[in-house]
């Protein structure tokens, strides 16, 4: 394979034009999103670069999301097939089913504490001893980790929901037909970071990978009736806005 068109006489550093060069095979399809990229070695015999070279470029691609890094496996074009769009109050599950994914739960822990143990928002308005269901459970695109979802909800609002197996069973759907709760609107907050040690197994990943943290609060008619703290692999998971 020759240089691809790389031009050391340019100016333009050979990473950025290697950079440049993946970007292009890529969006051509040459690889498609979930196919690994041969090794750096392969790539700088290829280009007739240096490893360094290569592992420049590929960061770069890396930290834009087009490609993803993992441990002991190597380099792979991201899946871009899991992109929220337009986003409505409405549950993981319905989500992934209107991008045409099966999601899977797993729980994780399901237990009850006092409102002065969960760090809440203020605008749940509860007391230092109101009760809340904290439900942790894996979120799973194609039985793939994607996320770990942890919702508060008071137990003054929805009484015995603690006692229910949500294993099989949809939070949202549950609140509907149990409890009468249509969610009406929502406030999220999106910070990237990294994954935590304690989350890393669970999600698949190494500690410190790209992720999204996502806190929700979620009204219905009566006010805020649920507060959700996720974290979402940053290789599985997008949002795209349309901005007006």
């Amino acid at each position: 394979m020759n240089m691809r068109g790389l031009d050391p006489t340019s100016g333009v550093p050979l990473y950025l034009q290697v950079e440049r060069s993946l970007r292009h095979r890529i969006d051509a399809e040459e690889w498609l999103p979930g196919a690994r990229l041969p090794t750096e070695d392969e790539l700088g015999k290829a280009y007739g670069v240096s490893r360094v070279t290569i592992r420049q470029a590929l960061a770069r691609l890396v930290d834009r999301g087009v490609l993803v890094r993992e441990q002991g496996r190597g380099t792979f074009v991201r899946d871009t097939s899991l992109t929220a769009g337009a986003r409505g109050v409405t549950s993981f599950t319905a989500e992934l089913a209107g991008l045409g994914h099966p999601s899977g739960a797993r729980v994780l822990e399901q237990s009850v504490l006092p409102a002065a143990d969960c760090d809440l928002p203020k605008e749940m308005g509860l007391g230092p001893g109101d009760l809340l269901l904290r439900l942790r459970r894996l979120r799973t695109d194609t039985a793939r980790p994607v996320g770990v979802q942890t919702a508060l909800l008071p137990l003054e609002r929805f009484p015995g929901l603690d006692r229910l197996d949500f294993t099989d069973r949809s939070l949202y759907q549950t609140l509907r037909e149990t409890y009468g709760v249509v969610p009406r609107e929502a406030i999220e907050t999106f910070t990237v970071g990294g994954v935590l040690d304690e989350d890393a197994p669970t999600l698949g990943v190494a500690p410190g990978a790209h992720a999204f943290y996502v806190e929700r609060l979620t009204f219905d008619a009566h006010g805020p009736f649920e507060y959700v703290r996720s974290v979402m692999r940053g290789d599985r998971y997008q949002i795209r806005l349309a901005l007006r």
